[in-house]
């Protein structure tokens, strides 16, 4: 029990659903004013559209209804070693972030104990505990006192700190002056190289390029093997949980569905999500995956015109059709293909507004992914809506699938399935010197 720094006994998590506040009040008068007039309300939220199968009943009290009421995490218990590295799965809503919430201390349980050992540090999104008016400097020392070091702590690791995040000519720039990537690098090495026992990282690392995710994985697996510091992560990425995690749990729904070795688990939870569907649609908007900020209404991945399926020769067509709800931000849409086996093969976004001009309405974006870029297989997609490149407003795994059949047009080109995700078209080049 004494290489135990982290342990979770049977702790669930309810919310309420319904009515909530508008976020102004202004809009809270609005609602009220609509009501008596006997008109419906503006701003209603949300009916029971969460995609829990249990609900819990509310305690002590006649007045609620069963369906008021949903787990977001029930009755959750494992425990974690000092050194161990612990991949946490699981599709969306499955109760992941919430779990990272309640051991960060940002939120706590309903109901069930969480003992935790040691500092804990937590990256559970960009930039998160920096105050966007402070420079980089400053956020770093303000962090390390958040996380409990002294300062000649922080002044013995700043040098580290700011070379691994590769700020160092804008460090005295104030950090809302920063990029996403250059956000993320920043806080990611403060809460690394602080040394806290344990250190807890959401999905994020996908906000940085990939050399620098190279560099986190790296650093975590250090951190790690170092022997007395444990790393909670996250990640859409099953390649880097496979090969980073030492042990994980795989959560669906708000239930702990496996715990073990990250292998099996890994395929267990790929099979069950890959989805044989090219197109979704959600014509019932009070249903449809999204917030106050951003609503899907559908997503396919099709042949283009002139083909009746997929397949290498072709390419294929992403059209998702949403409606955006906020005036004057920046927002972007970002892709992720994701192949059978769980890897990220690459990411694609577009920016719908970048000047802080963004208009409310509904939006369609297309995304014509090229012939002979992928291999003939099967992938699905990941879809993330962001706004800033900075702020995550939506996310949405294996939102649709779709398959790429092999060709062979006759051609003379050797189209027998090969092994790799891509399949570029290479126009070699030949010449006899004698």
């Amino acid at each position: 029990m004494s290489d135990t720094v982290i342990s979770v006994e049977n702790i669930s998590k309810i919310y309420r659903l319904g009515e909530v506040g508008t976020g102004s009040l202004a809009h809270d008068v609005n609602r009220w004013w609509h009501r008596l007039r006997g008109k419906d309300d503006p701003y209603l939220k949300v009916g029971q559209v969460n995609d829990r199968t249990q609900v819990a009943k509310a305690t002590n009290s006649k007045k609620k209804n069963a369906e008021d009421w949903v787990y977001a995490l029930k009755d959750i218990s494992f425990e974690v070693k000092r050194g161990e590295v612990l991949g946490i799965i699981g599709q969306n809503g499955a109760g992941k972030s919430t779990l990272l919430k309640i051991l960060s201390r940002v939120t706590t349980q309903t109901t069930g104990h969480i003992r935790l050992k040691g500092r804990v540090a937590s990256l559970l999104e960009v930039g998160t505990g920096f105050h966007s008016e402070l420079t980089g400097r400053e956020n770093l020392y303000l962090n390390g006192a958040i996380l409990g070091m002294r300062k000649r702590e922080i002044i013995r690791k700043f040098d580290e700190i700011v070379d691994f995040s590769g700020c160092e000519r804008y460090i005295d720039t104030p950090v809302k002056r920063y990029s996403s990537g250059m956000y993320v690098r920043l806080a990611f090495a403060v809460a690394a190289f602080l040394e806290p026992e344990i250190l807890i990282v959401d999905e994020v690392l996908a906000v940085g390029d990939a050399s620098f995710q190279r560099k986190c994985l790296g650093k975590m697996k250090s951190v790690a093997e170092s022997g007395d510091r444990t790393v909670l992560f996250v990640s859409h990425n099953m390649s880097a949980v496979k090969s980073l995690c030492t042990t994980a749990i795989y959560l669906d729904n708000g239930q702990l569905t496996g715990s073990g070795a990250p292998g099996p688990l890994v395929d267990q939870y790929l099979q069950n999500k890959t989805t044989n569907q090219n197109s979704v649609e959600w014509p019932n908007e009070s249903t449809a995956p999204g917030n106050e900020s951003v609503r899907l209404h559908r997503v396919s991945a099709k042949p283009p015109t002139g083909f009746e399926i997929p397949n290498i020769d072709s390419g294929v067509d992403i059209e998702i059709l949403f409606t955006h709800f906020l005036n004057g931000a920046n927002l972007d849409v970002t892709l992720y293909i994701i192949s059978n086996s769980g890897d990220v093969v690459f990411e694609t976004g577009i920016l719908v507004s970048c000047e802080n001009d963004s208009v409310p309405g509904k939006y369609l974006v297309t995304a014509p992914l090229p012939s002979h870029l992928l291999n003939c297989g099967k992938y699905h997609i990941n879809l993330v809506f962001g706004q800033d490149q900075r702020h995550v407003l939506l996310k949405h795994d294996a939102v649709v699938g779709f398959e790429l059949e092999n060709t062979n047009t006759g051609r003379g080109r050797n189209m027998h399935p090969t092994p790799g995700v891509i399949r570029p078209m290479i126009h070699w080049r030949i010449k006899r010197k004698s």
